[in-house]
């Protein structure tokens, strides 16, 4: 009886002590987050974390996908969206899940999720997609698979689109068209243009206000996209989307990218202005991974976490919305049931493959860093008086608040991939004016906010140099210190 007493007692100690282990608590402290930066300034500071609710707007929204295909799970995250402070989630419909006997839906998995985040404060941004297998014609339920093709299986679509956003009207109002249609290669531009309209209808058809997102391309590919917008400005459809979508997976998150980013809005400007660009899902891996987007190479929490922001503010600075992808890591290696190799690791959060939590990454903090600064109350200021004297080229954009007028510069060295060092150049900024008091520097990674010293400062009328200042291949700013909120 004390053996078997003794052996109870000790699996219930197991457990609970792997339960705690997986319940990560999210550091708060003004060491969150520690590299080997040495900016040379001294340290005053900390950014200060913002929590959903406490943000007004922000240009941000968060991957939360393929939950449909169990290859994440809501509940080992949940707890980490709100102080993220990112609102937006953006959740797959899921139609193999929903309808998995013809013409009866089982809505439970997704309506559980979404009434948990509406219940937070989030707001939902719903694709539809993917296929459904038990219509001839229907479609695969993973990425790749095809549009439905058979007189049934659009039918099929059809009946569950309407269900889906007559049973989330009042709740969801932004929707996206399916993902990715361009890794298929029957998907001409043509096909994916008709298939996002035939989907756009039903939608607006039950709700009027819907804002819907179409293209979802697996890049800013310029002859797709133009190719879709021939097709559906020619049948005066362009009225339908607010949004068009596309991914942006580049090693280095600024060479080439944003070449056609530009492209692509002067594509709109000519063929249908009221539509805008949305970057909907990029991200890279904090480890060496074997498959997914940027895979074989060897990305650590450091590089993934320059990269997230790097990709943020790049964004930010192009004035197109952007989503960081993604919340946790996924098992892409889980197909219909089998676990077959290693998680994918984009999360900001790491997960096990039965979904435990084991850590928060670096990126998690950085992402929540430029979430806390980069709001709706800053506005981009273009053609802003700066120059750069540096040795790298570097990546530069400046803001302004709108009621203070306190401006800030966000910057960094973007000639090559993020590395795992973090050595810095000097530089000097010159600039013709500007409303800068106490000017600090901030690393977005770290969250440090560093004195300027004033022999470094040097004003001349309406002209400030700032000399010696650090630049290295993450973002960092340059900001008047009453701009940044300081824990």
């Amino acid at each position: 009886m004390v053996l078997k007493h003794q052996t109870t007692w000790m699996m219930a100690a197991m457990l609970g002590w792997a339960s705690a282990a997986s319940a990560q608590v999210i550091d708060t402290s003004e060491t969150r987050v520690q590299t080997t930066l040495d900016p040379g300034l001294k340290r005053i500071g900390t950014i200060k974390p913002r929590r959903v609710g406490e943000i007004s707007g922000q240009n941000w929204s968060l991957g939360c996908e393929t939950l449909d295909r169990a290859f994440a799970k809501y509940d080992s995250y949940k707890d980490y969206l709100v102080p993220l402070g990112i609102r937006k989630i953006r959740l797959q419909g899921g139609w193999a899940a929903t309808e998995r006997d013809p013409g009866q839906y089982d809505w439970r998995w997704l309506d559980r999720i979404i009434d948990d985040a509406l219940g937070r404060g989030l707001e939902i941004f719903l694709e539809t997609n993917y296929g459904n297998p038990i219509y001839q014609g229907g479609g695969s339920r993973h990425l790749s698979g095809g549009f439905p093709t058979s007189d049934e299986a659009l039918a099929a679509w059809d009946k569950w689109v309407e269900a889906m956003a007559t049973r989330y009207k009042g709740r969801v109002r932004d929707w996206e068209m399916w993902n990715e249609p361009n890794n298929n290669k029957a998907h001409t531009p043509e096909i994916t243009a008709d298939f996002d309209i035939r989907t756009a209808e039903i939608i607006r058809r039950v709700i009027p206000d819907a804002r819907i997102a179409g293209g979802v391309l697996n890049s800013p590919n310029l002859e797709y996209t133009e190719g879709w917008l021939k097709r559906v400005t020619e049948q005066n459809k362009a009225s339908l989307f607010t949004w068009f979508i596309y991914h942006g997976y580049t090693r280095n998150p600024d060479e080439g990218h944003y070449e056609n980013v530009e492209k692509l809005k002067e594509l709109f400007q000519r063929y249908a202005p009221e539509i805008k660009l949305w970057q909907g899902e990029a991200g890279t891996q904090s480890e060496y991974c074997l498959g997914g987007a940027l895979s074989k190479y060897p990305w650590t929490e450091l590089t993934q976490a320059k990269w997230d922001t790097r990709r943020m503010l790049g964004d930010l600075g192009h004035d197109v919305e952007s989503l960081v992808f993604c919340i946790a890591d996924l098992d892409y290696n889980r197909w219909d049931g089998y676990r077959l190799g290693d998680m994918d690791r984009y999360g900001l959060v790491k997960t096990d493959k039965q979904y435990r939590l084991l850590k928060v990454k670096m990126a998690y903090y950085a992402v929540q860093n430029v979430v806390a600064v980069f709001d709706d109350t800053l506005e981009r200021v273009r053609d802003f008086p700066c120059e750069i004297q540096c040795e790298k080229a570097t990546a530069l954009y400046a803001y302004r608040n709108k009621k203070g007028g306190q401006q800030a510069l966000v910057f960094w060295d973007k000639t090559a991939v993020p590395s795992d060092r973090n050595d810095t150049v000097s530089a000097t900024f010159t600039i013709g004016r500007g409303s800068f008091n106490e000017p600090v520097w901030v690393d977005l990674i770290t969250g440090g906010i560093h004195e300027i010293p004033a022999e470094k400062i040097i004003r001349d009328g309406e002209k400030l140099t700032l000399k010696d200042i650090p630049v290295y291949d993450a973002p960092a700013i340059i900001a008047d210190k009453t701009l940044i909120l300081m824990q």
